[in-house]
């Protein structure tokens, strides 16, 4: 008789606190990619905690945030503990959110196991994921690997790093082979030029860098001891006290300024030797821009993705995304617009051409700047 894994000691930490500025107008600072409905009727982060709850309970989801987004966060997620709701004092990338989760999943569980993963993803073989997500954990916990997803490529995109992966590792000794099959990582790339991610596509010995994780709380201590000393020390000191949520946040404000910026990827996974590649065989998509967004949406047979009341001539290819309140929508007429952007919300409109979807953050960036126009960030 097969027998459930226990779970009381697996724990997944979400990341939400980015910013998700090319998704502008939609996208707010309070409201960002995460926290808002692109697809279907939940957001983003709804939908990476429901796609988690069948492989750990909802009292072992950690959601890291800050302080402008917590209290909508709270309000999507109203049956999570409260203290389950972390909020960052100031963005510091993710070695020191990877930091922060290990500190408080210790100190819940000094043999716990977690997973690390960003709450904007698009996942839509969700019982394929929880199976990678299952054999993840049953490996990270019976050793010291860590695991990290690799997504196989599907087309040469330079958005994403790559990591080229060995050849597959067997179960451990006394385990039954997993569904899953996991590789040595051999290296880890940055986001190639063009002839570069053809080249890793056609070799089929490269993954997409997909940015999940799986680790026990003694081996990403440990990776941390090693690879970033300063952060292995402020994890000793969030350990203590993270059964305090007030004591917490106190030593964070007072600490969390003077860290440095540096990814996990940076100052961790390329530098240890015993991370092991889970081959993501799930269609994922890392939502990163409008134009990302057209990959999801029905189209016309001229190619255009709407989401609005919409009526055209000559329009080809173009992204329409209304998000009015109900109230205040009216029709989207367009006359030879071709490979553009077009997003409406009850305060601002953007206009783009898709070529230049990416520089969406710029132009936040400019919004920012103006006295004027800073409300609409």
């Amino acid at each position: 008789m097969k027998t459930k894994p226990n779970t009381a000691d697996r724990f997944v930490i979400i990341m939400a606190g980015g910013k998700g500025e090319r998704f502008w107008p939609v996208s707010r600072e309070k409201t960002p990619k995460q926290l808002i409905t692109l697809l279907g009727a939940r957001s983003f982060l709804q939908q990476a905690v429901e796609r988690v709850l069948p492989v750990v309970p909802l009292k072992n989801i950690l959601i890291i945030t800050n302080d402008a987004q917590a209290a909508e966060v709270r309000k999507q997620l109203p049956n999570l503990p409260k203290e389950n709701v972390i909020s960052e004092p100031i963005g510091r990338d993710t070695t020191a959110a990877v930091t922060l989760g290990a500190a408080i999943v210790g100190a819940r569980s000094t043999t716990g196991v977690m997973a690390v993963l960003p709450a904007d993803h698009v996942i839509d073989e969700e019982k394929k994921f929880q199976q990678v997500l299952t054999d993840a954990f049953d490996l990270a916990g019976r050793g010291q690997a860590i695991i990290t997803i690799g997504i196989k490529p599907t087309e040469p995109a330079t958005g994403y790093g790559y990591i080229r992966v060995g050849e597959p590792l067997p179960p451990p000794q006394g385990v039954k082979a997993y569904k899953t099959a996991f590789f040595r990582a051999e290296e880890f790339v940055e986001k190639p030029q063009f002839e570069k991610a053809l080249e890793y596509l056609n070799s089929g010995q490269y993954r997409w860098n997909a940015g999940m994780f799986i680790w026990s709380f003694v081996t990403i201590t440990e990776g941390l001891q090693k690879h970033q000393p300063e952060m292995y020390e402020a994890c000793q000191r969030w350990f203590k006290v993270a059964g305090n949520p007030a004591k917490l946040n106190k030593v964070l404000a007072k600490e969390y300024p003077d860290f440095k910026k540096i990814s996990i990827d940076f100052a961790l996974m390329e530098h240890a030797h015993n991370v092991i590649v889970a081959d993501g065989a799930f269609i994922w998509d890392d939502l990163g821009s409008w134009t990302a967004l057209g990959r999801h949406l029905k189209s016309d047979p001229e190619g255009n993705c709407v989401v609005a009341d919409f009526i055209h001539v000559d329009g080809a290819r173009n992204i329409i995304y209304d998000a009015r309140s109900k109230d205040r929508r009216t029709p989207i007429a367009v006359v030879g617009l071709r490979d553009s952007i077009l997003v409406q919300t009850d305060d601002a409109t953007l206009l783009a051409h898709k070529s230049q979807a990416q520089k969406v953050k710029e132009l936040v960036k400019r919004l920012a700047e103006d006295p004027k126009l800073k409300k609409l960030v």
